[in-house]
């Protein structure tokens, strides 16, 4: 009589926490308040969809106009000189120029090789295209 109950218990075991479970998400999923339908459910997962990008910090802007214009296959040294003209003309962006010429110089190694590269070199930003050139080379 032990084996059989034993054998009983065992079944319980496995079959009954199946049940609570499926029976626990069968009677969340009825209850009156619980709107399922598919227009509630996309409204939900497509909330934000239309929300506008945050706009880029004046320096991440510049960085990615003047990347881009490297990639348009603008040579490195009138990038560099673009890079001068709106630091002088926005002064807050002074404390990036290191960085972002420094990012100029890495994408010029990639566009023209380190050697060419190095020739473009200006004196922006104490020598940072220069640094951002062997940096990566």
């Amino acid at each position: 009589m032990t084996h059989s109950a034993r054998r009983i218990g065992r079944s319980l075991a496995l079959v009954l926490p199946v049940v609570l479970v499926l029976s626990g998400t069968l009677a969340v999923t009825m209850v009156p308040w619980a709107d399922s339908t598919p227009s509630q459910i996309l409204t939900a997962s497509a909330e934000n969809v239309n929300a506008p990008a945050k706009p880029l910090a004046a320096q991440d802007a510049l960085r990615e106009k003047l990347l881009g214009e490297l990639q348009q296959g603008k040579e490195p040294g009138v990038v560099l000189t673009h890079l001068q003209q709106e630091v002088d003309r926005r002064p807050s962006l002074a404390d990036h120029c290191v960085g972002i010429a420094r990012a100029i110089g890495r994408a010029a190694v990639d566009a023209y090789g380190p050697t060419k590269a190095q020739s473009f070199a200006r004196p922006v930003c104490d020598t940072s295209y220069a640094a951002g050139v062997a940096s990566f080379s």
